[in-house]
Parts: C-alpha cells; sequence; structure tokens
C-alpha cells in the first residue's frame, strides 16, 4: 500500500435500512475486528429517496475524517458517491462500487420510477471519469442493472470493470451475504494495483 497512512472504510449502503446479513455489514465487522478504521453512512429516517440528503448524509461522515480514505459503495450509494464527487473532494484513495443500479432506464416494479428519480435529482447520471481509482463490480443478472449498460458506466467513470458473474443485487435477497472477494477488491485499491485501469477485467 503507498503512503504512510492507514485509509479509513467509508461504507455507503444504497437506501435501504440497516440490515445484518448484507455484505457490506459484514465487512465493515470483519475490518473493525482486524483493527481498521471503519465508517458506515447511516440510513436516513427523512427524504429516503432525495439525492441531496443521501449526498449530505455522505459528506457529514466524510468531514468527520482525517486523512485518506477508500470508499465501499453498493447500489444508489454507488449514485451517492458519483454524485457526490461532482462537487466534493476528499483523499480518496479508491473506490468499490458494486452493482451499481442503471437509473437511465425503468426499474423493476416497486422501485422508483424514472420521473420520480428526475424530480429528487438522481438523474442524468454524471458520467464523468470519477476523479480517483475505482472497481465497479457488476452481475451478469443483475435486475436493477444490465452487465452491459453497467460496463457502460465503468468505462465513463474511468473504472476497472470485474464481472462478478450470476450474482443478481449482490444482497441477501439474491441469496448473498458474506462476499469474501470485497476484502481482496478493498486491499486491491489500497495497493494501487487498479489505479488508472480503464479496460475491463479478463
Amino acid at each position: 500500500m503507498t503512503g504512510t497512512t492507514v485509509p479509513t472504510i467509508v461504507i455507503v449502503p444504497g437506501m435501504r435500512e440497516h440490515v445484518e446479513d448484507h455484505w457490506q455489514t459484514i465487512l465493515a465487522e470483519r475490518l473493525g475486528d482486524a483493527g481498521r478504521t471503519v465508517r458506515t453512512v447511516p440510513p436516513l429516517v427523512r427524504n429516503r429517496l432525495s439525492r441531496d440528503a443521501h449526498v449530505a448524509n455522505l459528506v457529514e461522515v466524510m468531514v468527520q475524517i482525517t486523512g485518506p480514505v477508500i470508499i465501499v459503495a453498493h447500489s444508489a450509494g454507488v449514485m451517492t458517491t458519483v454524485q457526490w464527487a461532482r462537487w466534493h473532494d476528499a483523499d480518496v484513495r479508491g473506490a468499490l462500487l458494486a452493482a451499481p443500479p442503471d437509473f437511465g432506464t425503468p426499474l423493476p416494479d416497486g422501485y422508483p420510477t424514472p420521473d420520480e428519480l428526475a424530480v429528487q435529482g438522481w438523474t442524468p447520471v454524471p458520467r464523468k471519469p470519477l476523479p480517483f481509482p475505482s472497481i465497479v463490480a457488476a452481475s451478469s443478472d443483475d435486475p436493477l442493472g444490465s452487465l452491459g449498460r453497467v460496463a457502460e458506466l465503468a468505462r465513463e467513470w474511468g473504472s476497472r470493470l470485474v464481472e462478478l458473474g450470476p450474482v443478481g443485487h449482490l444482497n441477501p435477497a439474491s441469496g448473498h451475504g458474506p462476499w469474501p472477494q470485497a476484502e481482496v477488491l478493498v486491499e486491491a485499491l489500497e495497493d494501487g494495483r487498479f489505479h488508472g485501469a480503464r479496460r475491463p477485467a479478463s
């Protein structure tokens, strides 16, 4: 790992409530038990569909951290992260962006409609390269975003694409609690092995 300060891990969940068996919760506990400093962005109790509220929630966590960070975001937390990166700055050594939803096409029933996402500020989705190294971890059968569309976002963000295979939305509802590969990818970001990478993983 480059640098002398160990980065703080910032966990950015989606719009869900706290879920004990979600891989982000498990990852935070494992890293904390290993002596790492981990901060998790708490769930919103109001304005849960508001982009500005989610970004402000992330800002509140970030401003309390001194030193570098590694971001670990999932689902709508990925969109919160890329929206945050448009206006805010921090010493981000890397970001793991797992299972980003495709807000550019209609989501399944039960999720916000395109009009709701637009009114709440989520669209258009930022398309410029992110100002820090990043990995987009994509599922081949994610109901919230096709692999092709997610790969397109990864290219536009300047992210390394890691294809995970058929893992659904990478959440307990799709049969996934622990996700050990997350630790491997976080370590790769810390070591700089994905720095500047802009092509899909083989």
